[in-house]
């Protein structure tokens, strides 16, 4: 290959990592564009449509992650993906990266307090029946251990099967790649109906 055909495909590939790029920010930014109040208190559940759609696409759970994200812009400074998502159950992965880094090296407690909130939210959201939205009333965190590395964060919860006004509690575990758990967190959410709309 000859270095002006070396350039060639240089650019190329520039070209279309450019586009997808900005096909991902497109798609992010339109699942993205329901409001956090608009998406919970629209019709039928939001986090689930848009999930069993990005889960089709190549690519999709990090569009997913990446419109949870943009919908709520400080979850968004995290860098997370949700890897895996079921009724009472999810699945996400913190990435360590510089950003989410404090003075000491290691992963930011207000960055686990972050991913614990986006890894318990997403399972409450998936699991919630159509007439149904919530929110975080308080928290708890316990950390075990400095977090360096990738922090895997799991949340198992009984199914919600009313929309009824009520306290949950929402476990969620953060561990490292050794398997060593580095913080518990409970939210703790109150569920209750969508507002009618009209």
């Amino acid at each position: 290959m000859t270095d002006r055909s070396r350039r060639a495909r240089i650019a190329e590939v520039a070209s279309v990592a450019r586009f997808c790029e900005n096909f991902e920010v497109s798609l992010a930014s339109t699942l993205a564009s329901f409001s956090p109040g608009k998406a919970l208190s629209r019709e039928g559940n939001i986090v689930r449509d848009l999930w069993h759609f990005a889960a089709k696409v190549p690519g999709g759970r990090r569009l997913f992650s990446r419109a949870i994200g943009l919908a709520a812009p400080y979850t968004g400074t995290i860098p997370f993906e949700v890897r895996k998502l079921e009724k009472g159950r999810s699945e996400c992965v913190l990435f360590d990266e510089p950003k989410a880094r404090n003075h000491l090296d290691c992963l930011h407690a207000v960055a686990l307090v972050n991913f614990a909130e986006v890894t318990g939210n997403v399972a409450l959201a998936y699991g919630l029946p159509d007439d149904a939205r919530f929110i975080v009333a308080g928290l708890s965190i316990e950390y075990k251990k400095k977090a360096r590395g990738t922090i895997f964060g799991v949340c198992d919860i009984p199914p919600i099967e009313g929309s009824e006004k009520r306290e949950y509690d929402v476990p969620v575990t953060m561990t490292d790649a050794n398997g060593d758990t580095v913080a518990t967190c409970v939210l703790r959410t109150l569920v209750g109906p969508k507002k009618k709309s009209g």
